[in-house]
């Protein structure tokens, strides 16, 4: 069963995110925000670039920068050859449903690599 993002989830998911990178945003301010994204992602998990404007785009990447949203591209080939690239955004759900609950820290690549050697098992670590 697919999970639908409510005004209410997203608007909490976003004061948290937002704080967490030490900025803080009012209650009003994320509720307006989160009814503005939501209006562009309706019941889909993802959206098309090109309908964003420059000022729509902006508050996207502060989002991506909280870890609410990221990025993925896809490339297709024209009928005359040329490589087509179509951007999207998504929601990262998971990320979402931490920062609602509270149960996060902040997001950075040496926690991202960490998380990826302590995955190893320990035999890796001998030689041979």
């Amino acid at each position: 069963m697919e999970v639908i993002i409510t005004v209410e989830e997203l608007t909490q998911a976003i004061r948290n995110g937002i704080r967490e990178a030490n900025r803080e945003l009012e209650e009003e301010q994320a509720y307006q925000l989160a009814l503005h994204v939501l209006n562009f992602f309706g019941y889909s998990d993802r959206i098309i670039d090109n309908i964003l404007e420059p000022e729509d785009r902006d508050a996207f990447y502060m989002l991506e920068d909280a870890g609410i949203l990221t990025t993925e591209r896809e490339e297709t080939t024209l009928y005359d050859g040329r490589e087509w690239r179509i951007h999207y955004w998504l929601f990262r759900k998971k990320r979402i449903e931490d920062l609602i609950s509270g149960n996060v820290k902040r997001e950075t690549e040496a926690d991202a690599e960490d998380s990826f050697y302590e995955a190893l098992p320990d035999e890796i670590w001998k030689r041979s």
